[in-house]
């Protein structure tokens, strides 16, 4: 729809749309102009046109008013401005609708078509109206759109943390360059890291494992909900008294998976005696897999009674070296022609016989 609006169309003042304006390069004509019988005729009305606007660039968002479009080859600029009475002031709670003053923001928006989308959102500076508030002057805020110092909008923002959430920093990053959004790799883990905790239910069947920050040095506890396979939380080491105090916070545990660690034992009949513990089936087949391995190295010489003793190979090799005397191999093609040229050779081979005599006789 944006690249479609490839014209700077005012819409600060209808009146600038008819034959009211006082410029006299404006043609006439008998529809207040020709602006407006071009877009009556197509739209229905300017009016028209404008809500359509904010419905497509702001469907969420209230008292926003599109003033103007600007498309070129690389970018979109959105002029807008906020239409709210007044704002309340984030200090005190107070409404105010006493303008001390205004400026422009430019927060970078979600592209369109290949084309980075930038709001000229011109915001107001409020005065607070309480004379206890730390705060005399504050800016508005609109809801669903920006915040405070945010060079985003929320939906920008919302965008690059799904993507971070799923490629973690370069990944997301590159990505992100390719749908049009420049931003490094610190800033989409930043954004990230700034989304709230997630509400978890309370789990029903808790796995407890442990991981390694360091192998062999520094271990934590990991909880995993079994239902969902989703991670719950991280313990910061792996003692009795932290998973117990961890399970006692939450009486909904029914079933505890863990491995055979007696740490873990403790903790979980300390902190949810009504739980049934069991071992979780990764833990259970590599424990029995040791017991076996073990129980096998330790009887392995009464396996050697019940193996029978492969008879042994005759050395033919051996044999047919021995008759012929000679170290080459028998069976391959070249080896065989050697052999029997030697042996011509040496057969031909008498006193007192010319070079080119036996040349001859060999070829």
């Amino acid at each position: 729809m944006l690249p479609v609006l490839g014209f700077w169309l005012n819409f600060c003042d209808p009146a600038t749309l008819s034959n009211d304006t006082g410029r006299e390069d404006y043609p006439k004509s008998p529809e207040n102009g020709p602006w407006s019988s071009r877009l009556g005729r197509q739209f229905g009305g300017v009016e028209e046109v404008v809500l359509r606007l904010e419905e497509l660039l702001f469907p969420s968002i209230a008292d926003v008013a599109v003033l103007s479009v600007d498309v070129n080859i690389e970018t979109v600029r959105v002029d807008a401005q906020c239409t709210a009475a007044g704002a309340v002031c984030p200090g005190c709670g107070t409404w105010s609708s006493r303008v001390h003053g205004s400026y422009l923001r430019f927060p970078a928006d979600v592209p369109s078509a290949g084309r980075s989308v930038v709001l000229q959102l011109r915001v107001r500076r409020f005065a607070c109206e309480d004379t206890v508030c730390a705060r005399r002057t504050f800016v508005e805020q609109i809801p669903g759109l920006t915040r405070r110092h945010g060079q985003r909008t929320e939906r920008l923002r919302a965008a690059l943390a799904a993507v971070g959430l799923a490629l973690a920093g370069r990944a997301g990053a590159r990505l992100a360059r390719i749908f049009g959004v420049t931003v490094s790799r610190s800033t989409v883990l930043r954004l990230v890291d700034a989304l709230p905790e997630p509400v978890v239910p309370a789990p029903r069947v808790v796995g407890v494992d442990e991981y390694a920050t360091r192998k062999g040095r520094h271990y934590g506890t990991v909880l995993i909900d079994i239902e969902t396979r989703r991670p719950i939380d991280l313990l910061p080491d792996r003692e009795a008294s932290t998973l117990g105090a961890w399970l006692a916070q939450r009486p909904g545990v029914e079933v505890i998976c863990r491995d055979r660690a007696p740490f873990y034992a403790e903790g979980a009949a300390a902190g949810a005696p009504q739980a049934v513990q069991v071992a979780d089936r990764w833990h259970l087949w590599h424990n029995l897999s040791e017991a076996a391995e073990r129980t096998v190295a330790q009887h392995r010489r009464c396996l050697h009674v019940l193996v029978p003793q492969a008879p042994e190979p005759e050395p033919q090799q051996a044999r047919e070296e021995e008759a012929s005397g000679s170290p080459w191999p028998t069976g391959h093609r070249f080896a065989d022609h050697t052999r029997t040229t030697h042996a011509t050779v040496h057969a031909l081979l008498v006193p007192h016989q010319a070079t080119f005599a036996l040349r001859r006789s060999v070829s």
